[in-house]
This record gives structure tokens, sequence and C-alpha cells, in this order.
């Protein structure tokens, strides 16, 4: 699959400062209210981790406290095996799925029109995740955002280590030919993965949105620029920082 939109070419070099910007999706630019955890324990269920039980509470909240890293990484932590994890993974994508499927998805407010906004301005975008490529074409596919962004990417797209490392960033760094230094890459996110991943990939500008998983302090700790109440401020900061 060519997960580049028609609307981008990868060949041509976008000069203006700041001008690819790589966003996160669940919690940042897509609305997340408790998905990740409600799919989580669907999965969790489905592999025989009872309900209830110390054990199921003790690997729910690791769930939470590593929102923003790959998924298959979180369940190779979780289950010791990876034919273990492989299967807490594909537990995980098809319960998401179902509630993705059940229309339990949105966008965050004002999060379509930034990206709308940012590709006017001429810059490039790229949407990643934590998530499997299924998984994410679900989302894309349920908000209508197929060709919304310039590039989609999911950890298996860059070599298949996801947040808290740089790959995804310098895939689209890569990918798009967007920008010549990696310093006029934007990262935004909602995790402290996310500030993590922008600032190992030499990003000049993360940012932190407080619309998903982690708070002020969490997200300066680990490094972002700028913290936002929206992703929906970030066209107007950029416009500011140029």
């Amino acid at each position: 699959m060519n997960n580049m939109s028609s609307a981008s070419s990868a060949s041509s070099t976008n000069n203006a400062s700041h001008g690819l910007v790589v966003l996160d999706m669940a919690g940042t630019t897509v609305a997340d209210d408790g998905l990740v955890e409600r799919a989580f324990e669907r999965a969790a269920e489905r592999i025989g981790v009872e309900p209830g039980t110390a054990d199921h509470a003790a690997k729910l909240q690791y769930v939470r406290d590593t929102m923003g890293e790959s998924k298959i990484s979180v369940f190779r932590h979780l289950f010791g095996t990876q034919e273990m994890a492989q299967r807490a993974n594909a537990a995980f994508e098809e319960a998401y799925g179902e509630l993705v499927d059940g229309g339990l998805i949105a966008p965050i407010p004002g999060a379509r029109q930034a990206i709308e906004k940012l590709r006017a301005d001429g810059r490039t975008v790229a949407l990643t995740t934590g998530f499997a490529r299924v998984t994410q074409d679900a989302i894309l596919d349920a908000l209508g955002w197929q060709g919304l962004a310039d590039l989609t990417l999911c950890p298996a797209d860059a070599g298949g280590r996801g947040r808290p490392y740089p790959d995804m960033v310098l895939a689209a760094f890569l990918r798009t030919g967007a920008v010549d230094d990696v310093r006029d890459v934007v990262v935004a996110g909602d995790t402290a993965y996310d500030m993590l991943s922008g600032r190992r990939s030499g990003a000049g500008i993360v940012a932190g949105v407080l619309t998903g998983a982690h708070d002020l302090a969490a997200l300066t700790e680990h490094g972002a620029t700028h913290v936002l109440d929206s992703i929906a401020e970030l066209p107007s900061v950029l416009l500011e920082s140029a």
C-alpha cells in the first residue's frame, strides 16, 4: 500500500520553516475516550486474563502507564513471549476495530481544520500511530480521513519500532523529503512517548497537547518545547514561530 496521498510529492522539498508536521492520532487528533482501555479489557479476557483479578488490574494499569507506546511492545512486556504478544495484539486490534465500527470514534474538535490549515500554509502533514495498519486504516475510514494528510505511518512502516523511538518521525522525514533539516520538523502528541520520540528525532518543535493521556508536568518533563490545550492551536503557533 502506498500511504502517500495523491496531493503530496515525496520528491518535492518544502524549504519553509517547520515544513513537516508529524501528528499523533489517538488523544491528539482523534478523541480516545478510553477506547484503548476498553479494547484491552476485551482482548485480555479473550486470551484468558480473568477480569477482576489482580493480574488483570496490574496489566490494565501498565497499559495506562504506557499510553503512546507501540502496542506490540506493550504486549511483549506484559505477556513475555513473542507468540503471546502477537496473540494479545491481534485480540486487541480486533476489539479496537469493533469499537471503531460501533461508532465510538470521533475527531478532536478542530483537528481536521487544523490539518487542512497546516497543508494550506504549505506544510506537509504525517499522521502516526502505535496501532497496526489495519486499525489505523479503520480509524481513518470511520472519520472519512483517508487522504486528509500527506502520509500515514504505523510502526511497521518504519521498521517495526514505534514510540518512544524516533523511527516514525524519521521515516516521515525521509519519505516526504519535505524539509532539508530535521530541525524543521514539528512533532505533536499527547503522551510522554510522543515527546521522547520527537526529541530523539531532532525535531525543532515538540508540542504536547492536553487532550489525551498525559498532563502538563509529564509532557514538559519528557521534552515538550510547547504545550497546547488542543491541536487546533498548532497552525497559529507555527505561524507565530516562523
